[in-house]
Order: C-alpha cells, then sequence, then structure tokens
C-alpha cells in the first residue's frame, strides 16, 4: 500500500473546501492509505497542480466562480494526460447531466454530506490506486 493518496481539493469558498476535508477524514476507508489534500482555490493553481503530477483524485466545486468546477473538469480531461479522476460538487441534483457533460467519474450535492461522499472518494481512490500498482 502507499503512504499516502494525494487529492486535489478545487474551490474558492475555504469553508467548502473544509467540509471536503472534514467528510473525508484522514482516510475515506479502512483498505486506502491516509489522505493528504492539496488545496487550490483558482484555476490556476490546479492546472500547476495536475501539471506537476502526483495527484490520485481531484475534488471539483462545481459552484465555484469564476471558474466553475464543471468546465474545470472538462478542461482538465482535456488536457490533462492520464488526468486523475474528479468527484464533482454540485448544488443540485438537477445538474447531474451537467456533470456527465463535464466528464465527471462522479458526481455529489452540496453540502457535503460525509458519508456518500467518503464512499464515493474512495471508490474513485481504488481504482486510481489499482492502476497505478
Amino acid at each position: 500500500m502507499r503512504a499516502t493518496a494525494r487529492v486535489l481539493v478545487y474551490s474558492d469558498d475555504a469553508g467548502t473546501r473544509e467540509q471536503v476535508r472534514l467528510a473525508a477524514g484522514r482516510r475515506p476507508a479502512a483498505d486506502l492509505p491516509p489522505v493528504e489534500f492539496l488545496e487550490c482555490a483558482t484555476l490556476p493553481a490546479v492546472l500547476t497542480a495536475l501539471d506537476a503530477g502526483g495527484i490520485d483524485a481531484c475534488v471539483l466545486d462545481g459552484e465555484a466562480v469564476p471558474a466553475g468546477g464543471m468546465g474545470v473538469c472538462r478542461q482538465i480531461k482535456d488536457e490533462i494526460f492520464r488526468c486523475p479522476p474528479v468527484l464533482l460538487l454540485m448544488g443540485r441534483p438537477q445538474d447531474a447531466w451537467l456533470a456527465t457533460w463535464s466528464r465527471a467519474d462522479a458526481a455529489v450535492t452540496l453540502p457535503v454530506d460525509p458519508v456518500q461522499f467518503a464512499d464515493t472518494l474512495a471508490g474513485l481512490l481504488r481504482t486510481r490506486l489499482s492502476l497505478d500498482a
């Protein structure tokens, strides 16, 4: 098992980033390594972090401004080689079709439900870490 799993969290709202950290906890599931969070508040910071590599999953806030997570997701899926899986945070369940358009691997609604979020993130990390093994 790897020492840590790196998760990029993008939101312009520090409260949303905190919700994500608290919902995932130190590790979203017992069979996964501890999670190390990389918080980004701007699109340039996201792109720089992804270009540097080493990210195992991304959590993108669909309600972020000025660059919303859905548009960011579509952009990184087009531009980043072996893009990490993306968990999209949506404001409304009715926006699920936009999550599909953005090519997100999974989506959950805000405010973050800790159980649903941890389970969804764990599934994405399991897939990514097993592919990297």
